[in-house]
């Protein structure tokens, strides 16, 4: 993190006239559009020179006084020279890889009449030749709560279609499922970020706040500071496992096993809070008979990690007097993700950590909005509120309150990637994204781009021409965070506000405009009528009210005096939720789950042809498809391409000379990527962030294998071999 510095950068500063149409005069605050911290920011006007800047706030109660280095760029991707600021349409589309995406001749500009007119009328076409669901909606997790609400009421009442989905598939489906099934609730984190450094005991696995929510790393380092051992587990030595007590280098695929190995170890040594375990859960019998087998001495033979530094762990997690275990991908991008999610809260269940001051069990969310995204109807099984659509008491809230007939509404879909395979295999003939970037961040992605190429009609609401907008008929220009008014949620579970800065430019639209438009068009507009987005928050609080992310008692003006309300906030009068499960868990006997975990293989366990694991992740200066942070000069050359991560074992192995690349091939795909020898990684395990598109997606090599029950795709490991590349 650092201050911000005098000018965000050349480019941005001699973008002013933009940024003038709005504020000139005063400083407006926003939130940052990327990590799920939603650290807010204040843009003011630069002295003596054109333009805004970019300062960190020193009053939201999130990260105050702070901002990373992507916040501090935040400007310079809604001011870039490439934005989409007109209806395009592809006059041409091209079949061959290396034609694909070259826009010469290729888009033309239109108005919006015409475009909309166009969509709704090719869309009408496909409904009538092959029905509702011919059509799909692929969304977003970095959206406001409204848009994405919006956008799941826009598939379900102007299209009738039950194929919507969006990308926070990819990012918290299985500690959603897990928390659901454990808690009976899923919210990111149970208790506020100002509990860590209360706690004692931290585990932190298969997350690398450092450089996904480095403005989170303080609260870790003052719980350091106040005496705290942290724990990180992970494949790789990362900033993150800098500042931990203990590192776990564990190969990815075998955290159940590991976690079986802690709960062996407390249940063996009756270290667990017998009185919590009988009154406040059940399952226990099950756990530990599951975990019986699971010596530390089993455990070491299994995975490498030393039987002294499993007891070490589990003895010091169950005696702290207080204690926090934070999850992220690391461990849920796997088809056995949920249950290895499910094990890490029996750890804080047994172990009593939940609900008290310094304890709790917190998923950390990815995206901007990957809470409040998940909540409001993007899913392709929820309705507003985390309300089942297959639930008929819940549809008839959700209908009533649309004024609709609860039949009316379709049934549940499928997840983001079987959507798309639903493309390739023809039963889906035209999809709407907005706010995605599916050809990058999909597993398998060149079954995505064959799939995409299918559509008769592919439209897509973006700031830019990404890597899927180059197979679009359509590209409509959307609005960016500082453009676009709305609410968000962060990792915590605090919904916010977020104003309006800037102007859209040219002739783009703010992204719930677009919406409401095409559904006019559609004929389902007496349905979209908004004077101001405000207006559709207060139906979504509505239509959540009695759910379980209740928002029925948050208003703007609320949100703009409060700086944040946790949810639930069932009513006008309620302080909102910052701790759950002080009293009760949220299944109908207040009561959590434990569940006894039978470590499962992974999808594509290394073998004699592919003997090395795949694993993939983030950079500090990017952000997931890099749709905007490789447009960001001050972040992209810091890292313009993936570099792959290998042991130095492997690399003598291999005999990988000074200055050699690596070819990494798997059942799906062969890539050449530049390669970095360091010793801070599993010796078997290759590591290659996935921010890029084209020849330098690492997700062309990714398995699709999908979890059974979140359906998340297996993306942090595949079996794959390693070559020298000269």
């Amino acid at each position: 993190m650092a201050n911000a510095p005098d000018l965000l950068s050349t480019k941005a500063a001699a973008s002013g006239e933009t940024a003038a149409k709005t504020s000139t005069e005063e400083s407006r605050s926003s939130h940052c559009c990327f990590c799920s911290m939603q650290c807010q920011m204040v843009l003011t006007p630069s002295d003596g020179h054109p333009g805004l800047i970019i300062k960190p706030s020193p009053d939201f109660p999130v990260a105050a006084g702070r901002l990373c280095q992507k916040g501090l760029h935040a400007l310079e991707h809604v001011l870039h020279p490439e934005r989409i600021s007109e209806p395009l349409r592809r006059v041409k589309r091209f079949d061959s890889d290396a034609s694909r995406g070259s826009a010469a001749g290729g888009l033309r500009p239109e108005s919006w009449d015409v475009a909309l007119k166009e969509i709704a009328g090719q869309i009408r076409g496909l409904q009538a030749e092959y029905g509702s669901d011919a059509v799909a909606v692929y969304g977003g997790g970095s959206l406001t709560n409204e848009v994405g609400y919006l956008l799941g009421k826009f598939a379900r009442v102007a299209l009738k279609t039950k194929y919507i989905d969006y990308n926070g598939r990819y990012c918290m489906s299985s500690a959603a499922a897990a928390a659901n099934q454990a808690f009976g609730l899923d919210r990111g984190m149970t208790m506020p970020l100002h509990e860590i450094p209360h706690a004692r005991y931290i585990i932190l696995a298969g997350t690398n706040i450092a450089e996904c929510q480095p403005t989170m790393m303080p609260y870790l380092l003052a719980a350091k500071k106040n005496g705290a051992t942290i724990v990180t587990v992970d494949p790789r030595n990362t900033m993150t496992s800098k500042a931990a007590d203990i590192h776990v280098r564990l190969q990815p695929g075998f955290d159940s096993v590991f976690v079986n190995g802690l709960l062996h170890v407390i249940v063996a040594e009756k270290l667990y809070a017998e009185s919590f375990v009988r009154e406040r859960t059940h399952g226990f019998e099950q756990l530990a008979e599951a975990v019986k087998a699971y010596t530390p001495d089993y455990v070491e033979r299994l995975t490498g990690v030393l039987e002294g530094v499993v007891r070490t762990i589990a003895r010091g997690f169950a005696k702290a007097e207080t204690g926090i275990v934070l999850t992220a991908r690391g461990l849920e991008q796997q088809v056995n993700g949920v249950e290895n999610t499910l094990n890490y809260i029996n750890l804080a269940l047994i172990t009593g950590k939940i609900g008290r001051t310094g304890c709790g069990y917190g998923a950390v969310t990815g995206q901007a909005n990957g809470q409040g995204g998940r909540e409001h109807g993007q899913k392709a099984d929820q309705l507003p509120g985390y309300r089942l659509i297959e639930d008929p008491a819940a549809r008839e809230h959700v209908a009533k309150v649309w004024g609709i007939d609860p039949a009316e509404l379709p049934g549940k879909g499928v997840s983001a990637y079987e959507m798309l395979q639903k493309i390739d295999e023809g039963e889906i003939k035209a999809m709407i994204v907005l706010g995605s970037n599916p050809v990058v961040s999909s597993p398998n992605n060149s079954m995505v781009e064959r799939a995409l190429r299918k559509l008769e009609l592919l439209v897509v609401i973006d700031l830019f021409e990404t890597e899927t907008a180059r197979d679009a008929h359509w590209l409509l220009p959307g609005s960016s965070f500082l453009e676009g008014e709305g609410t968000l949620t962060n990792l915590e579970g605090r919904v916010f506000h977020r104003g309006k800065v800037l102007e859209p430019p040219g002739n783009s639209r703010l992204d719930y405009e677009i919406l409401c438009d095409l559904a006019e068009e559609l004929g389902r507009g007496e349905f979209f009528r908004y004077g101001v987005i405000e207006e559709v928050f207060n139906e979504l609080a509505l239509a959540t009210a009695g759910g379980k992310a209740d928002y029925s008692g948050i208003t703007y003006e609320r949100l703009k005096r409060e700086k944040g309300i946790f949810w639930p906030c069932p009513a006008p009068e309620h302080p909102g939720t910052p701790y759950l499960f002080q009293e009760r868990f949220h299944h109908p006997d207040g009561r959590a789950r434990l569940f006894g975990i039978t470590p499962k293989m992974p999808a594509e366990p290394a073998d004699r042809d592919y003997p090395y694991v795949l694993t993939t992740g983030r950079v500090a200066s990017h952000y997931l498809s890099g749709a905007q942070t490789r447009r960001t000069e001050g972040l992209n050359k810091k890292a313009p391409v993936p570099v792959a991560e290998i042991h130095p074992w492997l690399a003598q192995k291999i005999g990988l000379r000074l200055e050699d690349r690596i070819r990494i091939t798997s059942r799906r795909g062969s890539l050449v990527f530049q390669a970095k020898v360091t010793e801070g990684i599993q010796p078997r395990t290759v590591f290659v962030p996935f921010h890029w598109g084209e020849q330098l997606s690492v997700n062309r090599l990714t398995n699709d294998a999908l979890d059974p029950i979140s359906r998340m795709p297996e993306f942090k490991l595949c079996a794959v071999k390693v070559e020298r590349e000269s």
